[in-house]
């Protein structure tokens, strides 16, 4: 009797995650690494794509590529895109990672800040995913992961213009799904609740904020970003092959409950 493949094996596949040379970018490039994908990893500066890219190939043994470029610069996604396109093909899955966070009362936002939050969480989203479509189109499958955040349904003082943008990923993932779906392509999205990273390492030692995360958290505590392997597999592999348009919480119950 034959053996078949489990569904959730990436061999073969090629994957790009932006804003992967450290914290949870870092964390999603390893995971599907260990899947059996291959990966690129982005950054802003070539020489640190480099050398994480190496580091997780060491640590997986997978073939790991390095890419640099500013999300934001639709001529700059273009270069690069048409580069990776040529040594390795259109990437089979997309995994638009990068974001910032900007906290400050609305009356203190500034437009300097609401531009940057909307170029990188939500710009560079659609920029990447309108970048690759043709070439997933054109195969006939593709998967589009976009990151998204518990902020994409909630809202906490202080980061209005965050959850705007991330609110933002969500009807994007829809809006792709509409155009990208009759193609074989599948475009979900990742929201995580709150993770301990070094990002977020000053709220984790803040006691009090700390306390707020944990008993408001069902699960009882923070994230770690080995929790979001999982779920980023399976919607990169072909475990999702008819799940699309869909947003995944992955917040230890946040969202689910009062």
């Amino acid at each position: 009797m034959s053996v078949r493949p489990s569904p959730f094996d990436l061999s073969g596949c090629l994957a790009l995650v932006t804003g992967s040379t450290r914290g949870i970018g870092r964390t999603l490039a390893t995971g599907l690494a260990r899947a059996g994908a291959g990966v690129i990893v982005h950054g802003r500066a070539a020489d640190t794509a480099r050398a994480v890219a190496a580091e997780i190939t060491a640590d997986t043994g997978a073939e790991v590529h390095a890419t640099a470029f500013d999300v934001t610069d639709t001529a700059a996604i273009d270069a690069a895109l048409t580069d990776l396109e040529a040594a390795h093909g259109t990437p089979d899955v997309l995994v638009n990672n990068a974001g910032v966070q900007r906290r400050a009362p609305i009356s203190e936002v500034s437009d300097e800040d609401w531009e940057e939050l909307l170029a990188t969480n939500l710009g560079s989203a659609l920029k990447c995913a309108r970048r690759v479509a043709p070439g997933m189109i054109a195969r006939g499958s593709g998967k589009i992961i976009q990151i998204g955040s518990v902020q994409s349904q909630l809202a906490r003082p202080s980061i209005a213009a965050y959850s705007a943008t991330k609110g933002g990923v969500v009807m994007l993932t829809k809006g792709l799904t509409a155009d990208l779906a009759p193609h074989g392509i599948q475009v979900n999205a990742v929201a995580p609740g709150y993770f301990a990273t070094e990002l977020t390492a000053a709220l984790v030692e803040d006691e009090e904020f700390s306390a707020w995360v944990t008993s408001r958290t069902p699960a009882g505590r923070w994230g770690e970003t080995e929790d979001l392997v999982g779920p980023l597999v399976f919607l990169a592999s072909a475990a999702s092959d008819f799940v699309t348009g869909q947003v995944l919480y992955v917040d230890g119950g946040m969202t689910s409950v009062v």
